[in-house]
C-alpha cells in the first residue's frame, strides 16, 4: 500500500531530525502549520507553492507529497526516484545518525526494482555503509538499498539494517530454526557474532535487498 503524503512528510521530518516549525516558517506559515497538516488532517492537502518547496528542500518529486504523476514523469522521466536518507549504517562498532552535507536520491526503472521488491518507493531508502565487518560482502562507502516494508513481520536469513542503542548497524542475521532466536552475523571473520539473540532484542528497520559500490 503507497504511502500518503502526510505519512511521506513525516517520516522523513523523523529521518533527518527536521523541526516542524522550522518547515512551516520555510514555507511562509505560521509554526503550528506543518504539525496541524500531519496530526490533525488540517488544510486536506498541500497547495502547490508549498508542495513545490518542500519537495525541493528534501530533493524528492512532488508526487510523493500530492503532487500530480505527470509532475513526477516530466522530472525524472521513467525512472522511480528512492531517498538517500542523510544517516549512515555502520558495519563496525555503530554509527550515530548524523547530517550529511548532500540529501541526494537515487533514480531506479521500475522494472528492475519491481523484480527487486514488491515495496513502494516509499518505503525504500539508500544508506551509506562505514565500517568492515561485512566485508567483503559491504564495504565502507557502499550505498545499500533498503526495503523499510521488508522488516521484523518477514524476517528471514539475510542481510538487514538494525538500530541499536541509537545507532544503526548492518548485519547479517540467521535465524533458528526452533523458537524466535537469532544470530546476528559479521561477514568479516575478524569480527565476532552475537549468537542467541531473541527477536525482541532486534530492532529490525529493514532487509539490504541491493548494494553500489566504487571500484578501485
Amino acid at each position: 500500500m503507497n504511502s500518503t503524503p502526510r505519512q511521506v512528510l513525516e517520516r522523513l521530518c523523523v529521518e533527518r531530525g527536521e523541526n516542524f516549525a522550522s518547515l512551516s516558517r520555510l514555507i511562509g506559515r505560521n509554526d503550528a502549520y506543518i504539525q496541524q497538516f500531519l496530526r490533525k488532517g488540517t488544510p486536506r492537502q498541500l497547495k502547490e507553492r508549498e508542495r513545490r518547496t518542500l519537495a525541493r528542500y528534501f530533493q524528492i518529486p512532488e508526487s510523493m507529497l500530492g503532487g500530480l504523476p505527470d509532475d513526477h514523469d516530466a522530472e525524472f522521466g521513467e525512472l522511480v526516484p528512492v531517498v538517500r536518507v542523510a544517516v549512515r549504517a555502520s558495519a563496525g562498532p555503530g554509527a550515530i545518525p548524523s547530517e550529511e552535507s548532500m540529501r541526494p536520491y537515487f533514480a531506479f526503472e521500475p522494472r528492475w526494482l519491481k523484480a527487486l521488491t514488491e515495496s513502494p518507493a516509499a518505503k525504500l531508502s539508500v544508506i551509506r555503509v562505514e565500517g568492515d565487518s561485512m566485508a567483503p560482502t559491504l564495504s565502507a562507502g557502499d550505498d545499500i538499498l533498503v526495503d523499510l516494508g521488508d522488516g521484523p513481520d518477514r524476517l528471514r536469513d539475510g542481510i538487514y539494517v538494525l538500530r541499536v542503542d541509537g545507532a544503526l548497524l548492518v548485519k547479517r542475521l540467521a535465524i533458528h530454526p526452533v523458537g524466535r532466536r537469532v544470530t546476528v552475523q559479521s561477514d568479516n571473520p575478524a569480527y565476532g557474532d552475537l549468537p542467541d539473540c531473541g527477536l525482541d532484542e532486534i530492532d529490525c528497520i529493514g532487509r539490504v535487498i541491493w548494494a553500489a559500490r566504487k571500484i578501485a
